[in-house]
């Protein structure tokens, strides 16, 4: 009796090939399984992104010319927020992105939620104006420090040292108002670069608070221009402050951030 097992005729419908092309057709994910990866892989970007910017680096949209030479119109900086995190606080030489609600503004009723939750999330990656209350500027004095402007050469001095402000556009004066203040503790005085454009500390001596911007309302440093590629560099601090002694009370911001 012949026990080998005898060759029978392949069936047409069940064939390697048709096997290998159904393994194939189970094995593809389809467009929509495609588009729900492609969909959570933008979406976590943009959490990592929004939680990155919220408490590590956030960009901001410089909207007008209050700090040139050194910051333009258009220039994306990035600001770090861990800057003044642990300890240290904004020195003379700094410039810093803060919230002027208070100070340089007066609070506002809340509008939509919505629409702002969204404006937030698109300042919050540089892809639209920073909030109006919102400001970039040049901290000149720290707590305790007296800011005088201008001694009879025409120069700003902080605790009787006259200050070298290099970084001022060409052509403007120190200030063309006169002011004599002594900054309170925990706050700052802060300057625009381009002193005949910038609305700064001087323009809110008669507002509550007199100009002057709480420490905890300071985002961050503005330490890099990110955009454009062209004007990619660090955000310099300034020598300027070198010679200026503590405030007589004591404080802090001797030196200048480098």
């Amino acid at each position: 009796m012949d026990t080998e097992a005898q060759p029978t005729e392949r069936d047409p419908s069940s064939g390697t090939e048709d096997g290998s092309r159904s393994a194939r057709v189970s094995e593809d994910p389809g467009p929509r399984s495609s588009w729900r990866r492609t969909a959570f892989v933008g979406g976590a970007c943009v959490v990592f992104l929004l939680l990155l910017s919220h408490f590590v680096l956030q960009p901001f949209l410089i909207p007008s010319g209050s700090m040139e030479p050194t910051l333009q119109v258009g220039d994306r900086i990035l600001v770090n927020k861990l800057a003044y995190r642990f300890g240290d606080e904004p020195r003379r030489g700094d410039a810093v992105v803060f919230d002027g609600t208070g100070s340089f503004v007066r609070e506002r009723p809340q509008g939509d939620p919505v629409t702002g939750f969204l404006r937030d999330g698109a300042a919050a990656l540089g892809l639209a104006e920073p909030d109006e209350t919102d400001f970039v500027k040049r901290v000149i004095g720290v707590g305790g420090d007296r800011v005088v402007c201008c001694d009879k050469d025409g120069r700003l001095t902080v605790n009787g040292v006259p200050v070298q402000e290099r970084y001022v556009m060409l052509g403007d004066e120190p200030s063309s108002v006169p002011f004599d203040i002594v900054v309170p503790p925990d706050r700052l005085w802060v300057m625009g670069d381009h002193r005949s454009q910038s609305s700064d500390s001087r323009d809110h001596l008669g507002s509550p608070g007199g100009g002057m911007v709480p420490v905890d309302r300071v985002v961050g440093r503005a330490d890099w221009i990110a955009w454009p590629f062209g004007r990619w560099s660090g955000v310099a601090g300034s020598g300027a402050f070198d010679a200026v002694p503590a405030p007589p009370g004591g404080g802090h911001g001797t030196g200048a951030h480098g």
